[in-house]
C-alpha cells in the first residue's frame, strides 16, 4: 500500500525506527513507500524524487523526536529518536576523536567552533571559519555533528549541532543494538549487506547478535538475516 499523507509516513517511521529516501538496499525507503512517480523521469538526482511528496523528509525532520541523519554512509536517514540514540556511544566517541584532530585540522576547528558558540547557522559558519563543507560532511557522515533545518522568511536554513548539543544526555546503545534495530526495520537482509548500512565498521556485531539470539540466519545457504 502506498503512503497517502505525511501522517502515515510518521506512523511508519516510528513502526520501522529508520528510512532511507531512495531505495538503495534492503532497509525501508520512505521514497518507494510513495509509489509515486519521478519528479522528472530519465533523469537522475534530486529529479528521481517523487513528484509531489519530494518535501516530506523536510517535513518529518521538523516532528518532534524525529531526525536526519547522515551516518548511512554519508546518505540522509531518516530516524526516530529511540533509533538515533542507539548511535549515541559511537557518535560520541567520533565526536572526541575530531576534538583531537582525527578528522582533520578544519573539522576540529568546527567542532570547537560549535563548543564555544553554541548551535550555529551555517552562513555564520562560512563567515566565521570559511570553508566548511568538506569538515562538515566528514562529521554528519561519523555523527559528529548534526544539522536541522530552521525555517526563516522565504527561505530555509540550516543549522549545525555538535552531537552532544542535539542529544546531551549520553545513552547506552552501540554498534549492536544499532544493527539490531536495522535488521528489524528491513525485516530481512543479506548479511553481506549489514556491513554497507552505517559509516563504522560492523566487525563481529552480527555474530554476537545471532550467539545471543536475537538475529537468525533465515536462510543458510543464501545468508539471509532477520531479527528475533
Amino acid at each position: 500500500r502506498p503512503l497517502e499523507s505525511l501522517d502515515e509516513a510518521a506512523g511508519w517511521l516510528q513502526e520501522r525506527g529508520l528510512l532511507t529516501l531512495m531505495p538503495c538496499c534492503s532497509l525501508p525507503s520512505l521514497f518507494a513507500a510513495c509509489h509515486e512517480e519521478p519528479y522528472a523521469p530519465g533523469k537522475r538526482g534530486f529529479a528521481q524524487w517523487p513528484k509531489t511528496k519530494y518535501w516530506w523528509p523536510f517535513a518529518l525532520a521538523q516532528r518532534l523526536r524525529v531526525h536526519s541523519l547522515k551516518i548511512h554512509r554519508g546518505k540522509s536517514l531518516i530516524v526516530t529518536e529511540a533509533t538515533a540514540l542507539l548511535a549515541d556511544p559511537l557518535a560520541r566517541t567520533a565526536l572526541a576523536e575530531a576534538e583531537e584532530g582525527a578528522h582533520g585540522e578544519d573539522a576540529a576547528r568546527l567542532v570547537g567552533h560549535l563548543a564555544a558558540a553554541g548551535p550555529s547557522l551555517l552562513d555564520d559558519l562560512r563567515a566565521e571559519l570559511g570553508a566548511v563543507k568538506r569538515p562538515r560532511e566528514r562529521l554528519e557522515r561519523v555523527g559528529a555533528v548534526v544539522t536541522r533545518t530552521v525555517e526563516a522568511p522565504q527561505r530555509y536554513l540550516t543549522e549545525l549541532y555538535r552531537w552532544d548539543q542535539a542529544f546531551a544526555e549520553p545513552s547506552p546503545g552501540g554498534m549492536e543494538e544499532l544493527v539490531a534495530a536495522a535488521v528489524r526495520a528491513a525485516v530481512l537482509a543479506p548479511e553481506d549487506e549489514v556491513a554497507k548500512w552505517f559509516s563504522w565498521p560492523v566487525g563481529d556485531a552480527v555474530d554476537r547478535l545471532i550467539d545471543e539470539g536475537r538475529l537468525a540466519r533465515f536462510d543458510r545457504e543464501a545468508q539471509i538475516l532477520a531479527a528475533l
